[in-house]
């Protein structure tokens, strides 16, 4: 494993290679993003534990979906089943790393959430928790926007803790707390190219949002809005994972392919 450190426009080729490893296997990335969510709302009806799970099995299924997107560019069929790969293919000290990383990150979450709280009373997290929509009242009021902010800024050291800590931790067998230390040096190191690659992602999620709504408008089918767009969300997020590939090769020099190819 070899840090990089890269200028500030690699954030667009990053956003570049994600396109184009989804447009190497759109169904085969679809299908796993679309069992992953089914997966994890089954987990949540679990009672008691529900809550808590899907965050704890997270880590473990970011190195499944990193490894779906490794097996694509090396040529090979993936599947559903990829998604666990992380809590069997490393054994079981491996799949133990993977428990403790979720295990932290929920601490994290937590403590995510209990900055929010000081904003607004932890409506935020009620909402998060419920599966009711907010009422016009908490919509109205400013104190949700502010914990929604609060939030953000909250999760950003936590993002930069765990982007990497997964991966560094299955692929190449570093502990959790080291692993999550490397993970937030590359991040800082490479800021530059995050912001860019992060406003990117942000500028055309909300471009493709605009652009579906005007589209709706101008053809008088404004009540089927939500049925267009939510399937392009969907796309969208799927080829947002598949740049999270992108930002490891770029970030630890890792050039593989299948006959010399690169993205």
């Amino acid at each position: 494993m070899q840090l990089t450190e890269v200028s500030a426009k690699t954030g667009y080729v990053w956003y570049r290679q994600g396109i184009w490893l989804f447009r190497r296997n759109p169904l085969g990335f679809l299908t796993i993003f679309f069992t992953y969510i089914l997966a994890m709302l089954a987990i949540s009806r679990i009672p008691i534990v529900g809550a808590v799970l899907p965050l704890l099995l997270i880590p473990g299924v970011a190195v499944g979906f990193m490894t779906a997107c490794r097996d694509t560019i090396a040529g090979k069929i993936v599947f559903p089943t990829v998604l666990v790969d992380g809590f069997r293919s490393y054994g079981a000290r491996g799949a133990m790393r993977l428990f403790e990383l979720g295990g932290m990150y929920l601490v994290a979450i937590a403590l995510v959430f209990a900055g929010s709280a000081l904003a607004d009373g932890g409506e935020l997290f009620k909402l998060m928790m419920s599966t009711q929509p907010p009422s016009p009242e908490t919509l109205e009021g400013g104190a949700l926007m502010n914990a929604v902010l609060v939030a953000l800024v909250c999760y950003v050291p936590v993002a930069m803790l765990f982007w990497f800590a997964p991966v560094l931790t299955a692929w190449h067998d570093l502990p959790p707390v080291k692993a999550m230390f490397f993970s937030l040096v590359t991040c800082w190191r490479n800021r530059g190219a995050f912001i860019v690659y992060g406003l990117l992602w942000f500028v055309t999620a909300v471009v493709v949002s605009i652009a579906v709504s005007l589209l709706m408008n101008a053809i008088g089918a404004t009540e089927y809005a939500f049925t267009v767009i939510f399937p392009v969300s969907i796309t969208l997020t799927t080829m947002l994972y598949c740049s999270f590939y992108a930002t490891y090769r770029g970030c630890y020099g890792v050039q593989e392919g299948q006959n010399g190819e690169n993205p």
